[in-house]
């Protein structure tokens, strides 16, 4: 099983990774971060296949995939 790991003071919440996931795993945050975005969260308990498809599509580069 992977484990992604996002960093959320650099998320500025645009949502494409929660498009791409094909598992459904990542979501939006209800909580603002230090530049007033709602950044993407891991939904806890989901199977994260590790396809990185949410690490490739990110353009500002804040989530790394681990296998």
């Amino acid at each position: 099983m992977a484990k992604i790991k996002i960093d959320l003071e650099k998320c500025k919440g645009c949502g494409l990774c929660i498009l791409y996931c094909p598992k459904g795993h990542i979501k939006q945050s209800k909580a603002l971060n230090k530049k007033g975005a709602y950044p993407v969260e891991i939904i806890e308990g989901e199977a994260c296949s590790g396809c990185s498809f949410c690490a490739i599509i990110c353009p500002d580069v804040c989530i790394t995939v681990y296998r």
